[in-house]
């Protein structure tokens, strides 16, 4: 049958018998019908899931924009724990055909914040607030230095990111919503105005 020579197929790349031997199970015999196919085709996706490992049980990834953390890799499903606390169960043919961002458990990655601040504004003294924004915020690190680039030129206002390091994975959305906040508190202290580009704001009073 197809699932013989499946399993003959990945004894020579040496995955383990126990996993063919849970496939066979899972087929019992002669299966009939899409949901057969739909389980076959998760339990071949669960096993190279495991043995390319993309990620490994306890690392946070980002999946279809919300973070979980990786509680078991199981042959059909990969169950995972949301930050809201819920349990979710993804099936493994989903997970190959998904993006994946995998942060691991104490990886160092990089953050970022943009902002749009007026022309007329001089570029060095955008920079240097925005890096003093990014010294006020817990669990930053110092090294890698942040930094801040010019990454756009829109219409009516300058385009900063300020870009930020951390190792503190499972707290990345309380230190992303508090870089936010701490740069746009820094930037009220500074008067640099990040909200409706300077160019309007004086059109809107010349017409008042």
């Amino acid at each position: 049958s197809v699932l013989v020579v499946l399993a003959v197929f990945f004894a020579q790349f040496g995955i383990e018998i126990g996993i063919i031997a849970g496939l066979l199970a899972l087929a019992g015999g002669t299966i009939i019908g899409f949901a057969a196919m739909s389980t076959i085709g998760n339990a071949i996706a669960g096993i190279i899931v495991m043995t390319s490992r993309p990620f490994k049980i306890g690392d946070r990834i980002l999946f279809k924009g919300q973070f979980a953390d990786v509680l078991a890799i199981d042959l059909i499903y990969t169950r995972m724990r949301t930050l809201d606390n819920v349990l979710i169960s993804v099936p493994n043919q989903e997970l190959l055909t998904s993006e994946i961002d995998n942060y691991g458990k104490k990886t160092t990655v990089r953050r970022r914040c943009v902002i749009t601040a007026g022309y007329e504004l001089d570029a060095e003294k955008v920079e240097t607030v925005l890096l003093e924004a990014s010294r006020k915020v817990e669990r930053v690190l110092e090294n890698p230095k942040p930094y801040v680039w010019i990454t756009n030129f829109a219409d009516f206002a300058v385009e900063y990111t300020l870009y930020v390091f951390t190792n503190e994975v499972r707290r990345l959305p309380e230190i992303d919503a508090k870089l936010k906040k701490v740069v746009l508190e820094t930037c009220k202290l500074h008067k640099i105005d990040i909200s409706t580009p300077r160019l309007i704001q004086m059109i809107e009073d010349q017409q008042r």
